[in-house]
């Protein structure tokens, strides 16, 4: 079990000294106190009864001055008998603010450039991530090289056979495909003659019929399916 330990005995001041540190310390904090605030701030150096003699006292004296709200009195230092610093000392103390303010710019300045340079260096890779960004990079090298590595050597990667016969598929397919979509074009135009254009929508929807996209439209107008489309006219 501890015990808490004593505070330490403090010496109970009277007569002069007594009233000189009370003076000392209302002008000090230049602000209001009553007697209970003075003597608790004053770790009880001044009984709290004296407290209140010595203010009062210090207020006959034109020291202080006192303040009642209502049942309560406030005692502030005289504030004419507070010393005005000199027109020499506050330009001194402007002075010295404005060399102050100077430094606190620069040494901001300075924060930020070294904050700046910290980011950069906290963007960049670490050395473990250096390495493994370099061994991806050179398998991935290794691998491009091994891919063109035919074609270095005048390897063919198709035959012409195969290009034919791709060719031949592309305008076989191509030729049906656009035979049976005039096909539809003439059935829709029929069945949807009589209907308004949203009834038409709406059924073309339940059909789930799907019209070409962008990508389809753009191919069509390509030079590849124009060469094929008087290469089919030449022919009939």
């Amino acid at each position: 079990m501890t015990t808490k330990a004593k505070a330490p005995d403090v010496k109970i001041l009277k007569g002069q000294e007594a009233e000189d540190l009370v003076l000392d310390y209302v002008k000090r904090m230049n602000r209001p106190f009553g007697a209970v605030d003075v003597c608790a701030n004053l770790k009880g150096a001044v009984p709290k009864t004296q407290t209140q003699k010595i203010l009062l006292a210090l207020t006959e004296k034109e020291e202080l001055v006192m303040k009642t709200y209502g049942k309560t009195t406030f005692f502030v230092a005289n504030q004419a008998k507070i010393a005005s610093v000199p027109a020499e000392q506050l330009t001194a103390l402007e002075t010295e603010l404005k060399v102050i303010e100077d430094a606190n710019k620069l040494a901001a300045a300075g924060l930020r450039t070294v904050s700046n340079e910290l980011a950069k260096i906290k963007g960049t890779p670490t050395d473990t991530e250096l390495d493994a960004q370099i061994k991806e990079v050179a398998c991935t090298t290794e691998e491009r090289v091994k891919r063109l590595a035919p074609l270095r050597a005048g390897t063919t990667l198709i035959s012409a056979e195969a290009v034919a016969q791709i060719d031949s598929d592309w305008v076989r397919w191509r030729a049906e495909w656009v035979r049976r979509k005039k096909i539809f074009i003439q059935f829709w135009q029929l069945v949807t003659d009589t209907l308004p254009p949203q009834d038409a929508t709406m059924l073309a929807e339940d059909l789930g019929i799907e019209y070409d996209t962008a990508e389809h439209t753009a191919l069509e107008r390509s030079s590849l399916c124009a060469v094929q489309s008087n290469s089919l006219k030449r022919k009939r």
